[in-house]
């Protein structure tokens, strides 16, 4: 199983890859429907949730029904429980939209949406994130999760998502970190596909965060709390969302 799903990641390009789970995704979902696991951004119980993953494949991650991975669950629990997206009129900027969001988002009448991306077929704009066609102060939330990774200049990524965000707004900024490194790792002259999956962990990364990543984002300006969500929720709980338990949160403030 964990071979025949690497080797569709691999065969297909990404863009892809998002048109065809729209055909094959309602199919999915109703064959794993169950009561064991919880998706906490439709509500839906499925008896297990797919694998998922291009060198080192996860079991049991995959949400049946939204596509969602452990990250987008955890992302999905904050903005709903710790801030006033889901209630108060903003004006929000997402980065390469992922399917679990994007409708349920376009969906909320007091949300000024737009969604942007170089590449994507789903997103509203196309646009490089290294230089945004948008106005200083401009949006009350910003979303980019798992971007900068692929960027290579991700300082200047960095600089115009702090530029765009308004005074007092919030940017989810998530990547994939590896917990026991302490500083980032990335060699510009690694462009393989295959040696950059060996050592990023997946084919079109440029480099392995480390913890030092939320000092990288502080460096720009950004105001920020490496938030641990997963300890305000029971075991019981992380393993019904099926989350990743200790993975921290950028949460970026403009002060």
């Amino acid at each position: 199983m964990q071979r025949l799903f690497k080797f569709f990641l691999n065969l297909f390009p990404r863009p892809l890859l998002i048109r065809l789970s729209y055909l094959v995704r309602p199919f999915v979902a109703f064959f794993l429907k169950g009561s064991k696991y919880l998706d906490p951004i439709d509500g839906k119980s499925y008896r297990k949730f797919l694998p998922y993953g291009y060198e080192k494949v996860r079991e049991n991650v995959l949400a049946p029904g939204t596509l969602s991975l452990e990250r987008h669950r955890l992302c999905w629990l904050y903005l709903k429980n710790e801030t006033t997206l889901f209630t108060a009129p903003h004006k929000v900027l997402h980065f390469a939209p992922e399917q679990a969001f994007l409708k349920r988002f376009r969906r909320m009448k007091h949300l000024d949406y737009t969604t942007t991306d170089l590449n994507s077929p789903i997103a509203d704009i196309k646009a490089d994130i290294c230089d945004l066609p948008f106005d200083d102060n401009t949006y009350d939330f910003i979303i980019c999760n798992h971007v900068l990774e692929h960027i290579p200049d991700h300082l200047q990524a960095m600089k115009e998502l702090y530029r765009v965000l308004a005074p007092g707004g919030t940017a989810i900024l998530q990547v994939p970190y590896d917990k026991n490194r302490k500083t980032t790792f990335q060699d510009d002259s690694i462009t393989d596909p295959k040696e950059r999956t060996r050592i990023f962990g997946q084919y079109d990364h440029v480099r392995i965060y480390g913890m030092d990543y939320f000092e990288t984002l502080a460096s720009v300006g950004f105001s920020v709390d490496a938030a641990d969500y997963t300890a305000s929720l029971s075991d019981d709980m992380i393993d019904k969302y099926r989350l990743a338990k200790g993975e921290l949160i950028p949460i970026c403030k403009k002060l």
